[in-house]
């Protein structure tokens, strides 16, 4: 199976997610999203087949989210979707890709659902 994980290895949660897949049998593709951060056009994609609205993308509890008036309601996704990709820590882990769609797993078990 075909498997993408954009991990963080310094998150409880994408740490369990990762070792979840891994259990399953699956050898993931590995994307430390903070070195190698997907683009623009990814970005969107991950969101549209992740059935969310993009704000659940963002990680509303780094300190930047707020700082960049990113906790005003009425900022549009574009403006989101550009703070992330200028700023990957914004955005929210981990992110799984398989066959079966995409899920933001958190919990961690919620990778299951794609697996």
């Amino acid at each position: 199976m075909d498997v993408t994980i954009f991990h963080n290895p310094r998150c409880g949660t994408s740490r369990n997610t990762l070792a979840l897949i891994r259990a399953a049998g699956v050898a993931p593709r590995v994307v430390e999203y903070l070195a190698t951060p997907p683009t623009r056009a990814e970005l969107a994609g991950l969101g549209a087949r992740s059935g969310l609205p993009l704000r659940d993308l963002v990680r509303s509890k780094e300190t930047l989210f707020a700082e960049l008036g990113l906790d005003d309601p009425a900022v549009g996704d574009a403006a989101l979707l550009e703070a992330m990709v200028a700023n990957p820590i914004l955005i929210n882990r981990p992110l799984v890709v398989t066959p079966k769609g995409v899920r933001l797993c958190r919990p961690a078990e919620l990778v299951h659902e794609i697996l």
